[in-house]
């Protein structure tokens, strides 16, 4: 019959360049005006076949990518980004997961509440002497990365039921500013001693006077390596929170009855059940076992 196509299998790239072009084509076909709306999208994803929930989940993961893809150029590349994230349709109600999120934010990862926004909430490092000391000792193995980010933001949205997209990212500007800001001053020191062996005439040979300054520049230019590694680990942190999300590993708890021990109760319960451990270890020494002697250099 005339008309009629070739049956033919299409790969992946084919079959994403033609939904993309029959898409641009039913578009221009329609006065969008300055764009659609959510609802006009849905509806034409629906048309030609595609579920509602993954429709959602582009529609979120395109207006929230904007924060991580801001910068652009050699200083960004070179300075690191301000804002990492990591989002992830996650299977659970939206008020299971705020739940299960608040508390994990809250117990796990020593943050504390810094504002309650409608679409999200942002989380700031716990203040404080014992929350500085949970972090510090670490006694119960966790690294805290989340901490060491300026803020962290929490968005949940439902896309439809039993499934939410969760977006997570973390504000990291502050170790970036302190890379950088270490980074100018090795600089600057180099520079300044070039200037002085230079201008004073102290080397016999001029031109081996601009190696502090190259070896400063040469330094510094390496030093935003470790804001790039921090944001790396951050952005690790933000992955395997959504893993323990996806596979239900992280939900709410359980809330006991009675009051909740206060946090140097807490932290003292911890102090003690790593000195009995320690004690424990002692006596299973037996008697009489001669000191190990120190090993010689």
């Amino acid at each position: 019959m005339a008309g009629e196509l070739t049956p033919r299998r299409l790969d992946r790239n084919a079959l994403e360049r033609i939904i993309q072009r029959a898409a641009e084509l039913q578009a221009s076909d329609m006065d969008t005006g300055e764009g659609l709306s959510e609802q006009d999208v849905l509806k034409l994803g629906g048309e030609v076949g595609i579920p509602g929930r993954f429709l959602r989940q582009a529609i979120y993961e395109e207006t929230t990518r904007g924060g991580a893809e801001s910068e652009h150029g050699a200083l960004a590349r070179w300075a690191g980004p301000k804002l990492v994230g990591a989002s992830r349709v996650v299977p659970g109600e939206k008020a299971m997961l705020d739940q299960a999120l608040d508390a994990w934010m809250s117990d796990t990862e020593a943050l504390a509440v810094k504002r309650h926004l409608p679409d999200r909430t942002l989380w700031e490092p716990q203040q404080g002497l014992f929350a500085q000391m949970r972090r510090g000792l670490s006694l119960d193995g966790k690294s805290y990365q989340l901490a060491r980010a300026l803020e962290v933001s929490v968005s949940v949205t439902p896309l439809e039921d039993g499934y939410c997209h969760v977006a997570l990212s973390a504000d990291v500007s502050n170790t970036r500013r302190s890379a950088m800001w270490g980074a100018g001053s090795v600089a600057a020191s180099g520079a300044l001693v070039t200037t002085v062996l230079v201008g004073a005439s102290i080397v016999a040979i001029p031109v081996l006077g601009f190696i502090p300054a190259l070896i400063g520049a040469g330094v510094g230019a390496s030093i935003p390596r470790v804001h790039h590694r921090a944001a790396a680990r951050i952005q690790l942190a933000l992955e395997q929170v959504l893993d323990g999300l996806e596979r239900g590993e992280i939900r709410p708890k359980q809330r006991m009855p009675g009051p909740r021990a206060s946090a140097f109760v807490r932290i003292a319960d911890e102090l003690k059940r790593s000195l009995t451990d320690v004690a424990d270890a002692v006596r299973q020494v037996p008697p009489g076992t001669p000191p190990k002697p120190p090993s010689q250099p």
